[in-house]
């Protein structure tokens, strides 16, 4: 590995970081990248001044989320990734935070292997093009105590920082309502909505359409596989089915929280 050099991720390297995602072909943009090194911390292999591998952990109180395994096309196949993904794993162990990750069915073997076990899954579905969105301009306010509080019920961990720019980055997508709330975000391929969180079809269904009426295509959406008839909703109205998702826990276990309370998930890289 003649030449390669392992460092800490930090601001300076947000041009290579987008370059990575870039070249994997994921939504990640700028705000992605300067969001989930402000919140967790990452490390990088550089080669000759260019990132050509990363990997990232986002602390979520007991657990950490493990974010961002890339390696450039022609790095791949060198262990770059595999060696990252052992030194985050090796970090948070000595903070005595449990690795969690969404992995895509090729990441899937690769984490099984490493000692992550499946825990429940989602799929991706995307939207070419839709009409124009028709509330784009207003802006709805939250109940952040609400939002918070069904938040930590669901997903397990207190993620504020996380939704708070969330909704700052596609404000008239966010909307809260007493029995659940949805958020998103620009992309750098596509809007993503998520997270969704509700305690009901019904609500979920209201949040739904409220945020694909306030963002236009191009869509992401990952839509948990316990909601068989919102996905279903979804492809009636022209959403494509992408790809799978696995959330993983490192060591076997439950996922934290209470997935039936999620419907869209915020993203693989956010959980």
């Amino acid at each position: 590995m003649t030449g390669n050099t392992e460092h800490p991720l930090g601001p300076e390297h947000l041009a290579g970081c987008v370059a990575l995602s870039q070249a994997a072909g994921w939504n990640q943009n700028e705000a992605d990248w300067r969001l989930m090194l402000a919140v967790g911390r990452g490390w990088g292999v550089s080669q000759g001044g260019t990132l050509v591998a990363s990997t990232l952990v986002l602390p979520y109180g007991s657990f950490a989320w493990i974010s961002m395994v890339l390696v450039l096309p022609a790095q791949r196949r060198k262990g770059h990734a595999s060696r990252l993904l052992r030194l985050a794993i090796g970090d948070l162990r000595e903070s005595k935070l449990t690795p969690i990750l969404d992995a895509t069915p090729a990441g899937r073997e690769v984490y099984r292997r490493e000692g992550f076990a499946d825990t429940w899954t989602f799929k991706r579905f995307a939207l070419a093009q839709s009409a124009p969105a028709l509330n784009g301009r207003g802006t709805r306010s939250l109940n952040w105590r609400k939002v918070l509080e069904l938040d930590a019920e669901a997903f397990g961990g207190d993620r504020e920082w996380i939704l708070r720019d969330l909704q700052k980055r596609l404000p008239h997508c966010a909307l809260g309502m007493p029995e659940g709330f949805v958020l998103g975000r620009e992309g750098r391929e596509a809007n993503q909505i998520g997270p969704l969180v509700a305690r009901d079809d019904a609500t979920a269904l209201a949040l739904l359409e409220h945020a694909l009426n306030a963002v236009p295509a191009p869509v992401y959406l990952d839509v948990v596989d316990h909601a068989p008839r919102l996905q279903a909703w979804l492809q009636q109205r022209g959403f494509e089915f992408q790809r799978p998702f696995t959330r993983m826990v490192h060591g076997g276990g439950r996922a934290p929280g209470n997935e039936r309370l999620v419907y869209l998930v915020a993203g693989p890289e956010l959980g």
